[in-house]
């Protein structure tokens, strides 16, 4: 199947050549407003002006916290325009969270909506300097801090782990791992590009495509569609936050031919939808963000929608492999093809191949890889080997070559398609006084499809302390654990290892 995505020349944006081919083709729709190429790109260009005047340069981070899709659009081109790198913030993070991944990452400046919280964050991370971006027009707030400017660019951290140009890196997304701290990956434009036409070849999609976000644009998952978009010249309608009504309602009065969901999203869209069966329109429905119940798989099957299982990481600019919707074979969330240009191994603990049919570790190989952690070396040799990246999840390759993922990260919360890392949580719980010891693990939820619990041990002579409110004002509400079970000491293996296989359905002795 040949890919739709048109060959990039010279040294002009994606947009600017997009918006010579087709200025009038619809390049984003976010409620009421609808943009077309030359529309976006003349707004970006100008935008990009006001950014040079804030003093931003090729190389810098830039971070931004904006819920408007429109908004977020002009920026990610404008700083593409300028060669600099874009940081998207969470807005559920709490100032502490947003204020680490700001200072980690130099960023030289916070474009935000004008919320207190963009504030708190910057404050947080030692006075970034902050400009508000309201409806294309950009206002900065006070100077900032201007210590140590020429730290803020990539080349400070050294270069890529591809050896590239670093003022390629088109995004840095923050993602946790085992540490507890959030890394950023640094994604090269190069990198996009490969993914859009991997997936362009694989899914046998083009310009006439006209897909849903509904999945943040802050996530790898909505940023990657908006950038696919551009190149393929199709169309992105963005809805600000996922409502299963107003999903149902583009699904049908769209004209939308392909959407990206997660389990706990398409379980409420059935219910709103009931037996009603999916628009003909559809071609695709892109179904990521961890393992979905089998239950769910054959009633969305058996109603017509044209589920497309996907597995994918930050890491790897999002797609990795997906099933083609008309695959028959069982299990539904099997057969998983990697995307052209991308290729797959499975490896056993001791580093050795693993034949057809034999779980291990899943090693990433392709040009859809990030360049490494931002600031991190160490972390960046630990995760690549010898071109491969470990990816931590547990997989299954058949004799085709197709994939079936077993487990997500051993101990990955998928909650409502947002990812929460338990280290992230037990690294709060370990600050505070009352706390000697916590493990975090996901227990099962009819709604979100996992929620963390906290079970910790109390130091010695620790009062009776509310570690539900200590939590919510470090954490994003989705981290927050659901609950705190007090307990006499971890389950442990002879190595010291939290055995976190016991706690998960452990009551604990003491709630708190």
């Amino acid at each position: 199947m040949k890919a739709h995505i048109e060959a990039i020349e010279g040294n002009d944006t994606w947009l600017a050549q997009r918006a010579k081919q087709s200025p009038d083709r619809v390049a984003l729709v976010v409620g009421a407003s609808t943009l077309s190429y030359g529309q976006l790109d003349e707004e970006a260009r100008s935008l990009a002006d006001g950014l040079r005047a804030a003093g931003v340069g090729s190389g810098d981070v830039v971070a931004a916290r904006l819920e408007d899709g429109v908004d977020f659009a002009r920026l990610l081109w404008a700083l593409r325009e300028i060669r600099a790198a874009v940081l998207p913030i969470n807005p559920r993070w709490v100032a502490e969270e947003a204020g680490h991944v700001l200072a980690d990452s130099r960023a030289c400046l916070l474009v935000d909506d004008g919320s207190g919280r963009a504030e708190a964050a910057a404050q947080r991370a030692g006075g970034v300097a902050r400009a508000v971006l309201q409806q294309g027009q950009l206002e900065r707030q006070g100077e900032g801090s201007s210590e140590g400017r020429s730290e803020t660019r990539l080349a400070e951290f050294g270069h890529p782990r591809s050896g590239g140009d670093e003022e390629d890196i088109l995004a840095v997304l923050y993602t946790s791992g085992t540490t507890g701290r959030p890394k950023g990956a640094m994604l090269s434009a190069a990198a996009f590009q490969a993914s859009a036409r991997g997936a362009a070849e694989l899914l046998g999609t083009g310009p006439d495509e006209r897909w849903l976000v509904c999945m943040p644009l802050f996530h790898v998952g909505g940023l990657s569609i908006l950038l696919r978009a551009c190149l393929a010249g199709s169309s992105v309608v963005v809805q600000p936050g996922f409502d299963a009504g107003a999903v149902s309602r583009a699904l049908d009065d769209e004209a939308i031919s392909g959407v990206s969901l997660v389990a706990a999203m398409l379980q409420r869209l059935l219910e709103v939808r009931g037996d009603r069966p999916p628009p003909a329109s559809l071609r695709w429905l892109l179904l990521g963000g961890g393992p979905a119940p089998e239950a769910l798989l054959v009633r969305a099957r058996q109603l017509g929608y044209p589920l497309a299982p996907t597995y994918g990481l930050t890491e790897a600019a999002s797609q990795v492999a997906t099933r083609l919707p008309a695959e028959d074979a069982l299990p539904l969330d099997g057969h998983l093809r990697p995307l052209p240009g991308t290729a797959l191994k499975v490896l056993d603990e001791e580093g050795r191949t693993l034949p057809a049919g034999q779980a291990g570790e899943i090693y990433i190989r392709g040009g859809t890889l990030m360049s490494g952690y931002l600031g991190q070396p160490e972390a960046t040799e630990r995760v690549f080997q010898k071109g491969w990246l470990r990816s931590g999840d547990i997989g299954v390759l058949d004799l085709r070559g197709s994939l079936r993922v077993l487990d997500r990260r051993e101990d990955l919360i998928v909650s409502g398609g947002e990812n929460i890392y338990p280290a992230e949580i037990e690294a709060v719980l370990a600050q505070h006084p009352a706390v000697a010891e916590a493990a975090v693990v996901g227990e099962p939820d009819e709604e979100f499809g996992a929620r963390p619990v906290a079970y910790w041990v109390a130091a010695p002579g620790a009062e009776e302390t509310d570690l539900r409110a200590y939590c919510r004002e470090r954490l994003a509400g989705y981290k927050v654990p659901r609950r705190f079970a007090r307990m006499e000491a971890l389950p442990r293996n002879s190595a010291g290892k939290v055995l976190r296989r016991e706690l998960r359905g452990s009551s604990g002795s003491e709630p708190a």
